[in-house]
């Protein structure tokens, strides 16, 4: 599909039509109106999407490298404990969390298809950068700081979130979202079912086929965002966005609520593999056995993440997800049953289920963010204010929001991952962390029900 014709900024526009001015920017976006909408917006919509998907997905898979790496460090060769690989994995969630913010604005700054150019590029630096020094004889000290690197790739998802949720209208963000979100979350997968792939083939002393596999795939999302993509004026924030979202409780609650879905797909995805190691080792003593299942959950996960915006489309973000953390307190206690039980299906069953269902909660509470400025903004036209203006600031809200709960949620990736370390170099198994989880799980059902669904509280998300 063509990218909008260039042409000189105008201040008007046939209806139905977008107006581009030179280097890529598209100035009239207005996905609200249903001619335009029909006529070319939801055209050059899906064009960004799909490379938006694709940039994401890449992300993805660089910034959950390790949950793939660990299983090629066998003890004997390099000399790192469960506890040591559980840091690896970590240290990429962190900084991958703490980049969140700024690349959520660098949307706003730069413009959606400019940055999408950078941010795809820069994914080069940690997988050459890995590919240089991953050898028998490394120091962990290294390794620590080519796997904090990895974390350049969980930025990705802040900035495609906050462009896409700019193409798309109110009714439709659910499915967008969650589409633009659960195509990148299988890049989890994916990188894992290459792992396997690798281990299956030319075997563990062989890591850097994975990383040379990835490296044509960065420069095609970078060249194919900068040939397909788009920037549109209309996402610019206004400066002070994340001062005055900081403001907003619903910033916070929201946030919290991530936590426990992303938070928990993130963080299982990156520690599932090594969970059945430790666990289960005279099942999974080796890595082909524990890479054959790590996939199963993330891939569900992903795959799902567009239902739970779909079912938040039609039945309410805030009731989907109410309901989804009372089944995920429900599949963590079955995890933590079958732990009891040493029931490896048991086990498998339960942590599959909580793999889906973070990615139904992912879903839901996407959508639940603009609708919650959506309808502040329907409030404030109700009485008397300028539409166009609490239009403008719903948009510059959910930007805001979408950048600060992506990066707190990706903080319970790391809380996953200490959790389970903290347990297993205590206790010797994961039953500690996941009584947390059931725990934590239930408080978030609390806050949902308290905030969005009890009488008297804001029933349209």
């Amino acid at each position: 599909m063509a990218a909008p014709t260039r042409a000189p900024q105008t201040t008007s526009a046939p209806p139905g039509a977008p107006t581009p001015r030179g280097g890529r920017w598209i100035d009239d976006w207005r996905p609200e109106d249903p001619q335009f909408w029909e006529a070319t917006g939801k055209k050059v919509a899906r064009r960004n999407l799909f490379f938006s998907i694709f940039s994401e997905h890449v992300g993805f898979s660089i910034w959950s490298l390790w949950s793939v790496l660990v299983l090629f460090l066998p003890e004997p060769v390099f000399g790192i404990d469960p506890a040591g690989k559980f840091l690896l994995t970590t240290l990429p969630t962190a900084l991958g969390a703490l980049v969140r913010l700024p690349y959520t604005f660098a949307v706003a700054t730069f413009g959606g298809r400019n940055w999408t150019i950078f941010s795809a590029a820069m994914l080069l630096v940690p997988t050459v950068a890995t590919a240089i020094v991953l050898q028998p004889g490394v120091s962990f000290t290294t390794l620590l700081v080519v796997s904090c690197l990895a974390g350049v790739g969980g930025g990705n998802f802040a900035s495609s979130m906050a462009n896409i949720n700019a193409f798309y209208p109110d009714r439709l963000k659910g499915w967008a979202l969650g589409l633009n979100a659960g195509g990148g979350n299988l890049g989890v997968p994916v990188v894992q079912l290459v792992g396997l792939l690798v281990l299956a083939t030319v075997g563990v002393e062989h890591p850097r086929v994975i990383l040379l596999a990835y490296i044509p795939l960065i420069v095609v999302a970078a060249v194919g965002a900068a040939v397909l993509m788009d920037n549109l004026t209309t996402a610019r924030n206004q400066p002070k966005a994340m001062r005055a979202a900081s403001r907003e409780p619903h910033t916070w609650i929201m946030s919290f609520l991530y936590i426990g879905t992303f938070g928990s797909f993130i963080g299982f995805g990156f520690a599932f593999g090594q969970v059945l190691q430790n666990q289960f080792t005279e099942s999974f003593g080796t890595p082909l056995a524990a890479a054959a299942l790590t996939w199963l959950g993330p891939l569900l996960g992903s795959l799902i993440r567009p239902v739970g915006g779909s079912l938040a489309d039609r039945f309410g973000g805030a009731r989907i997800t109410c309901w989804n953390f009372v089944a995920m307190a429900v599949g963590a206690s079955i995890v933590w049953t079958a732990s009891q039980l040493e029931s490896l299906p048991l086990f498998v069953v339960g942590f599959v289920t909580l793999f889906a269902l973070s990615g139904v909660g992912n879903g839901s509470t996407y959508k639940m963010i603009p609708a919650i400025f959506r309808s502040q903004a329907l409030q404030t036209v109700a009485g008397g204010g300028d539409p166009a203006a609490a239009e403008r600031r719903a948009l510059r809200m959910s930007g805001a929001l979408i950048g600060i709960a992506g990066a707190v949620g990706a903080f319970g990736g790391v809380l996953v991952n200490l959790a389970f370390r903290q347990s297993f170099m205590t206790t010797g198994t994961g039953d500690s962390a996941y009584l947390v989880f059931i725990a934590f799980y239930l408080v978030c059902v609390a806050v949902t029900w308290t905030v969005y669904l009890r009488p008297k509280a804001l029933h349209s998300v």
